[in-house]
C-alpha cells in the first residue's frame, strides 16, 4: 500500500528537478550550452543546495529543451527549463523577507505594482500640491530634502533585505570565500550575458524553439546597461549637488543627462524587447504561476523609464507636475519591491556566477 502510495505522490519541485537532472548528468549531450551543464557533472549525487545553485546559473534560454532527445512524449518527460525555473523561483520566495510578499507579488504582480503605482502618484500629487517656496525645476514641486528623505530608507532599506537574502543563498549553496578575480569572471559573464548566446554563439532559443536568436540577449543588455547608466546619472547629480554644489536643473551636456536620456531610451527599448518575447515564448517552459509577476516587472521598468523622459521632455510645461508625482511613484514602487519582484533574479544570478567562479576554480 505504501508503495502505491508512493508512486501517485507528486514530486515537490525539487525532487522533480533532482529526478531531471540525474538523467541529463547521465546524457551530457548539452554540455556545452552554458554554466549549468558543466556545473552539473562535477556532482553524481544533488543536495537541494546544488540544485538551488544550478538553477539560479539557469537563464531559461531553452535551448537544451529543443535539443533534448528525452523530452516528452519520451518517458522520461524532461523539461529542464521549467524544472529549473520551480526551483529558481522557490529560492528567491524562500530566502526573500518576508516570504508571503514575495509570494503574492510573483502570482498577483500585476494588480499589486498597479496599486502602489496609483496609491504612490497620489501621495506625491498631495506632497507637490504644497509646493516649497523657491527652487527650481523639480524642485519647485517638491523640495530636495524631501526627495531625499524619502527616497533613503526606501532604497537602503530593500537593499538590506536582499543582503539578508543572499547571505542565506551563499550559504546554501555552499559559497566559499570571494576573490577579486571571481568578481571579475562574474561581471564578464554578466556584462556580456555569455549564458545567453547558446553555447556557440548563436543566441537561444526562447521565442522560437527552430531558431536561434540574439534578440533576448540584446533586449536584456538594453535594460541592464540602460539601468545601470540610469543609476550612474542619478549618482553624478548627487556628485554635482553636494560636492560641486551645482544644482538641478542640469542641461544636456552634463553628465546626468548624457547618462540618463540615453539610458531611459535603452531601458524602454529593453522593455518592448523582451515583452514582445515574454508574449510569443511557450509558458509551459518557464513557471507559469509566476508570469503575471514577471510581466509586471518588466512593465514597471519601461514606465520607470519612460515616464522619467516624458518628464525631461515636458520641462518647463504645466505636464511637469503630475509627470513627476507618476514618475516618482513609478521609481518608488520599483525600489520597494526589489525583495520581491524579478528585480531580484538581478542580484541572485550574479550571486551565482560569482560562486560559480569559485566552484570552478577548486575543481581545476
Amino acid at each position: 500500500m505504501s508503495l502505491d502510495f508512493a508512486a501517485t505522490t507528486p514530486l515537490t519541485a525539487t525532487e522533480e528537478a533532482r529526478r531531471q537532472i540525474e538523467i541529463c548528468n547521465a546524457c551530457r549531450y548539452c554540455e556545452g550550452f552554458c554554466s549549468v551543464f558543466p556545473a552539473m557533472t562535477r556532482s553524481k549525487a544533488f543536495a537541494d543546495g546544488d540544485l538551488t545553485h544550478l538553477s539560479n546559473l539557469c537563464h531559461n534560454c531553452r535551448g537544451c529543451h529543443y535539443a533534448c532527445q528525452y523530452t516528452a512524449p519520451h518517458e522520461f518527460d524532461l523539461n529542464i527549463p521549467a524544472a529549473l525555473a520551480e526551483v529558481r523561483q522557490d529560492s528567491w520566495e524562500r530566502l526573500a523577507r518576508p516570504q508571503a510578499l514575495a509570494r503574492m507579488f510573483h502570482e498577483r504582480g500585476v494588480a499589486m505594482a498597479g496599486l502602489l503605482v496609483v496609491a504612490l502618484t497620489l501621495f506625491f500629487a498631495l506632497i507637490a500640491a504644497a509646493r516649497p517656496t523657491g527652487g527650481e525645476g523639480f524642485y519647485a514641486y517638491m523640495a530636495h530634502n524631501m526627495m531625499i528623505a524619502i527616497f533613503i530608507p526606501a532604497f537602503v532599506a530593500p537593499l538590506a533585505l536582499i543582503g539578508l537574502s543572499l547571505r542565506d543563498y551563499w550559504r546554501e549553496v555552499g559559497g566559499g570565500r570571494v576573490r577579486l578575480r571571481h568578481l571579475a569572471k562574474a561581471g564578464d559573464m554578466a556584462g556580456r550575458m555569455k549564458n545567453l548566446n547558446g553555447g556557440h554563439g548563436d543566441g537561444c532559443n526562447f521565442e522560437d524553439g527552430d531558431r536561434f536568436s540574439q534578440k533576448r540577449r540584446i533586449a536584456h543588455q538594453l535594460m541592464m546597461w540602460g539601468f545601470l547608466a540610469c543609476f550612474a546619472a542619478t549618482s553624478s547629480g548627487t556628485i554635482l549637488h553636494y560636492v560641486f554644489g551645482w544644482y538641478a536643473p542640469y542641461p544636456l551636456w552634463a553628465p546626468p543627462k548624457l547618462l540618463g536620456v540615453p539610458g531611459g531610451i535603452a531601458m524602454v527599448a529593453g522593455a518592448i524587447g523582451l515583452a514582445a518575447l515574454k508574449l510569443r515564448a511557450d509558458p509551459d517552459l518557464g513557471a507559469r504561476r509566476v508570469w503575471g509577476g514577471e510581466m509586471a516587472f518588466i512593465v514597471l521598468l519601461g514606465a520607470v523609464a519612460a515616464t522619467g523622459l516624458a518628464l525631461y521632455a515636458a520641462t518647463g510645461t504645466g505636464a511637469v507636475g503630475p509627470l513627476l508625482a507618476f514618475h516618482l511613484a513609478t521609481v518608488m514602487t520599483l525600489f520597494l519591491l526589489m525583495p520581491f519582484s524579478k528585480m531580484i533574479h538581478g542580484f541572485f544570478r550574479f550571486t551565482a556566477l560569482v560562486a560559480e567562479a569559485g566552484k570552478l576554480e577548486k575543481t581545476r
